[in-house]
């Protein structure tokens, strides 16, 4: 949570310096990728949730105090920075107009390779993460296909209605 917390006061830090996409890419990729990276952690692990909870509970306090803490900082800084949007524009371009430009032209390759280095990553946690586990039924795709078909077609005639056993 402090990661997560250092890389938002950065993105705004970055608005404040009039860099808005560099700060949204910043809360997207790293925020979200934090959080990503936590979830695949607690796959992989066997954790007490018993144990887990009573530690939450004997901290809380501290958590709503450090948090609050946080909160009115952030909220002090926004209230007295001048202007939380610079606007900086040369040549009637914006900020995100000029950095798509770039990113598209001079460094397509190196951003379609990041992306392609992100998938493989993302599949390699995920095949991490798989495990057989006792007690957890699986369809088996042989079985299913080696039985009889259970459907029946029947012929129904129309506008006649339904009749209902009691």
């Amino acid at each position: 949570m402090s990661l997560i917390s250092a890389f938002i006061s950065s993105a705004v830090l970055f608005i404040l310096l009039g860099a808005e996409l560099v700060a949204m890419v910043m809360v997207i990729v790293y925020v979200g990728a934090v959080a990503v990276l936590f979830l695949f952690v607690v796959m992989m692990l066997d954790i007490d949730y018993v144990r887990l909870r009573q530690g939450f509970v004997k901290y809380s306090f501290m958590g709503v105090v450090c948090s609050s803490a946080f909160l009115f900082s952030a909220w002090y800084t926004i209230k007295k920075s001048k202007s939380l949007i610079v606007q900086v524009t040369h040549d009637n371009v914006s900020n995100v107009a000029a950095i798509g430009n770039v990113l598209y032209t001079d460094y397509m390759y190196a951003f379609h390779l990041s992306g392609i280095l992100l998938l493989v990553a993302i599949v390699g946690a995920i095949a991490l993460t798989l495990r057989n586990r006792e007690g957890v039924r699986k369809q088996s795709l042989s079985k299913q296909l080696m039985q009889s078909s259970s459907l029946k077609i029947v012929k129904v005639k129309t506008k006649e209605g339904i009749e209902w056993k009691s």
